[in-house]
């Protein structure tokens, strides 16, 4: 069965950056299951496994406007670090979720210098290339209940 629109694909990977370093895998762990279509991963890679099926294995470069975004520098904000109320130290790399006109925001710390805390808004891999080592492990028909749901059941997916 080949990868489309409703399908529920499982697979292994590896992600790295530009410099060849490993972002994330899957190596040891069960394969990533999503339904394909739903936008359950970047699109990027979803544009790429269309068409694939299982047994495939495959090179996948993401550019950043198909990946997370490029970086948006009005995201990187300073902010008094009494906003930070109940927590006693704040330091680079702690996250946050921050309530902004647009809703809420996972910001993470980049730097603090006294009184004043830079948080930045952007996905972690924001502005990046993602390049992925794929191994497509299965393709099924989604179920129903998966297709109202917008997600994986089971094995792989979400149990509720």
């Amino acid at each position: 069965m080949q990868i489309a629109q409703n399908s529920v694909v499982a697979f292994h990977y590896t992600l790295t950056n530009d410099a060849g370093e490993v972002l994330d895998s899957s190596e040891g762990r069960e394969p990533l299951t999503y339904l394909h279509g739903a936008g359950n991963i970047i699109p990027g890679l979803e544009k790429e496994l269309e068409g694939r099926e299982s047994g495939d294995k495959l090179q996948v470069t993401v550019t950043p406007a198909e990946g997370y975004g490029e970086t948006q520098p009005a995201l990187v904000q300073e902010v008094p670090r009494d906003a930070f109320q109940g927590v006693e130290e704040v330091q680079p790399g702690m996250q946050f979720q921050a309530q902004t006109q647009g809703g809420p925001l996972m910001v993470t710390v980049t730097k603090v210098e006294g009184d004043t805390v830079t948080v930045d808004g952007n996905h972690p891999l924001a502005g990046q290339t993602l390049n992925f080592d794929v191994e497509i492990k299965s393709v099924r028909e989604a179920s129903q209940e998966e297709l109202e749901h917008g997600h994986v059941h089971g094995e792989g997916g979400v149990e509720h």
